[in-house]
């Protein structure tokens, strides 16, 4: 059962104010082992800005995070330990071999000095970046770019993995071969995969949440009675997924999660005139 596994991340009222417009406010999130929940917003929702808080990056003007058990604020050694992060931006050293920059990545994830060969070898292998450990990582692919930003991330083996729109900027292919990437991570750890399409949403992850003007709206529905009567005392809808995918795109379409009134009346009233022209 959901409720044996165990909880690697709960984030209760995250709130940032980044400008006197802009502001993130009362993210909560509970992730368990298994969970891959897609955090689905447009540009500009607050999704960098709650991952970051989530990763310690960013410290939130009001709220709490709890990774693995471990306070991001009164433990974040440990809090940090048990979590991996890549940005939007993948933090490479262009110069460097892609073996060597893992190397190092290791050492200061703190990796054991007896296992860093081997976790360098396992996070290669599962970015399918074996082939390229001596290539430098300048001369390497946007997708492989990002494979590697990946692999840095997971070379600790957190329990808990934030990617900030991995997908952004890579092909078909590439997108695809992602997608099962992070599916597998979401076997042994808990994932917040956050993008603003709704097809890689749907087909990556077993949750979504989407995010509007810096607040969760919507969140997909939980059989679990408790935790959806929790969802709506915190303002957020729980949903079906055919039913996010229409708040979804109401919000492309309109930037508002519902349609405007006008234009329903206008889309209902449009059989009935053309009828009308028609007895005429």
């Amino acid at each position: 059962m959901a409720e044996n596994r165990p909880i690697l991340l709960e984030a209760q009222t995250l709130s940032r104010q980044m400008s006197a417009s802009a502001r993130v406010a009362d993210i909560n999130l509970t992730l368990r082992r298994g969970d891959v929940l897609g955090l689905l917003g447009l540009n500009g929702a607050g999704k960098s800005t709650t991952l970051n808080m989530l990763a310690g990056v960013t410290v939130p003007d009001a709220g709490s995070v709890t990774v693995a058990g471990y306070s991001l604020a009164e433990q974040p050694l440990q809090a940090r330990a048990a979590l991996g992060y890549l940005p939007d931006t993948p933090p490479l050293y262009p110069d460097m071999r892609v073996g060597a920059y893992l190397k190092l990545t290791a050492q200061l994830r703190r990796v054991p000095k007896r296992l860093v060969r081997s976790a360098v070898d396992d996070a290669s292998e599962l970015c399918d970046l074996t082939a390229v450990q001596k290539h430098r990582i300048a001369a390497l692919s946007k997708g492989y770019r990002q494979r590697v930003g990946l692999a840095q991330a997971i070379i600790h083996k957190p329990q808990l993995i934030l990617l900030d729109e991995p997908s952004n900027g890579l092909d078909p292919h590439q997108m695809q071969s992602m997608r099962q990437l992070i599916q597998g991570l979401g076997e042994t750890a808990a994932v917040v995969f956050s993008t603003h399409l709704l097809p890689e949403a749907v087909a990556t992850c077993n949750r979504i949440a989407v995010m509007h003007q810096g607040r969760i709206v919507a969140s997909e529905r939980d059989t679990n009675a408790g935790t959806e009567q929790t969802a709506k005392e915190q303002g957020v809808q729980p949903l079906h997924r055919d039913e996010l995918d229409t708040l979804f795109s109401n919000l492309v379409q309109f930037g508002t999660p519902k349609a405007p009134i006008t234009t329903l009346s206008n889309k209902a009233a449009q059989p009935a005139e053309t009828h009308h022209e028609m007895d005429a």
